[in-house]
């Protein structure tokens, strides 16, 4: 700790000191009796990453518990039971809840169910989940069981990182007699720096030692997102989730980052925008209607292409999309649709969803479904054209719409008790064609 002091008082002292210190001070573990690293709060990271840390709050990892997404929460009350108790255990298996594992690993790391004991539980899928993540062993072992969340993974108790502090260089250098060493990463306004491995003062508080290290392969690439978003089958071994296996069957070369966590401004976006987020559904599909018109009919023609390296929509199993195509007339007047309730009913090449049957082949809800039932989703990178006939009779326009739901049509109408934004189909594209008058 005194170092750290030094070091921060010296930066308007003169760069010989201030090189010396930074580049010779040993690298310090957690003073005895801290807290450990996985019950580390967002809040404390907070006081140095305040956009990243502003992003996250606003992410579905930072809500991913029971306690924060309604629609995870209804789940687990049925299959588990209050995420605030003690001792809970998945109803049908006896087990300690897999679902932990994923929604809240902090919590699932010292195998406790009472999600609202610390901080670092309630927060979910919070900084120290993800950045102490070492090493992707596959959602596999040597079994072929599956192993879920941080299971799939050596933890640390190091923050692991993209990058980390590459200064052996200047270490060397700064051996030398030259004792400016050629370093010229710091600047004299430079906030103290706990991930160099002590303790430092901040703004009247004392931020532990977080010792930070680079570990590129895990950070930067798919394996760190691998162990939840891979594949999660039921107790009946039906796959729910399996973004994973749809990404390594799209053979697609960049990693989920690329997409989820685009860097601007110097940092990658950690809003990790998904199915909850309406700009990256929007941009996630091209969505295109063309048509030709006589005077009896208009044939109109849907393009949608898939610009994902998974299906679309992926997840969850109950997300959808769904197409909804309707000619007006010269007033904005209904003349024609597709569908006249859901297409799922009506029109069920326009609903792409990924069904879940028993074994007589009735749809089924997650947990208690025996097999798969129909994939009509948009597969990796796929373009599927819908062709139309319209009575072209008084049609001035035919307009296309793509909506998105996060839950099947039968599940809006059972879980009332959910807020309409979650509920609620949202549009992610709209294509329009005029027809000329006759």
């Amino acid at each position: 700790m005194t170092r750290l002091r030094s070091l921060y008082a010296c930066m308007t002292n003169g760069w010989p000191v201030l090189l010396a210190l930074i580049l010779q001070a040993p690298a310090a573990q957690a003073e005895p009796g801290a807290e450990p690293i996985h019950r580390v709060s967002s809040e404390l990271c907070a006081n140095c990453h305040e956009d990243i840390y502003r992003q996250w709050k606003g992410s579905m990892h930072a809500k991913s518990t029971a306690l924060s997404d309604p629609i995870h929460g209804l789940f687990y009350q049925q299959e588990v039971g209050d995420p605030t108790a003690e001792g809970m255990v998945h109803k049908k298996s006896g087990k300690f809840p897999l679902c932990l594992y994923c929604h809240a690993p902090n919590a699932a790391r010292d195998q406790t169910t009472k999600l609202d004991a610390h901080p670092a539980y309630t927060e979910g899928v919070n900084c120290v989940a993800c950045h102490t993540l070492k090493t992707y062993n596959g959602i596999q072992d040597a079994e072929g069981k599956l192993r879920y969340g941080i299971k799939a993974y050596d933890l640390s108790d190091r923050l692991q990182a993209p990058i980390g502090f590459p200064r052996e260089l200047e270490r060397l250098k700064a051996r030398s007699d030259d004792l400016f060493g050629g370093a010229v990463d710091a600047v004299p306004d430079q906030k103290p720096n706990p991930h160099l491995g002590e303790p430092v003062e901040l703004d009247g508080k004392t931020i532990p030692a977080l010792t930070m290290e680079a570990n590129p392969r895990q950070l930067r690439t798919s394996d760190a997102c691998m162990g939840c978003h891979d594949q999660r089958d039921n107790p009946q071994g039906v796959p729910l989730c399996q973004t994973g296996k749809e990404f390594i069957a799209g053979g697609s070369q960049v990693a989920c980052q690329t997409c989820h966590m685009p860097v601007a401004g110097g940092f990658a976006d950690h809003s990790m925008g998904g199915g909850h987020h309406e700009a990256m559904l929007k941009r996630s599909i091209v969505f295109d209607l063309t048509t030709k018109a006589d005077k009896e009919k208009i044939a109109a023609q849907v393009w949608i292409r898939n610009l994902q390296p998974h299906a679309m929509p992926t997840g969850a199993p109950f997300r959808n999309l769904y197409l909804k195509l309707t000619a007006y007339d010269a007033s904005g007047e209904v003349l024609w649709q597709n569908a006249a309730d859901h297409p799922s009913k009506d029109d069920p090449r326009a609903y792409f969803a990924y069904g879940l049957a028993d074994d007589q082949g009735n749809p089924a809800p997650p947990p208690t479904a025996t097999k798969p039932g129909d994939d009509t989703r948009l597969q990796p990178h796929e373009t599927r054209e819908l062709n139309y006939e319209i009575p072209a009779k008084g049609v001035a326009l035919v307009r296309g719409e793509l909506y998105y739901n996060l839950l099947w049509p039968s599940l809006v109408e059972k879980f009332t008790q959910l807020p309409a934004e979650l509920t609620a189909p949202v549009l992610i594209a709209v294509s329009e064609k005029s027809i000329g008058s006759e």
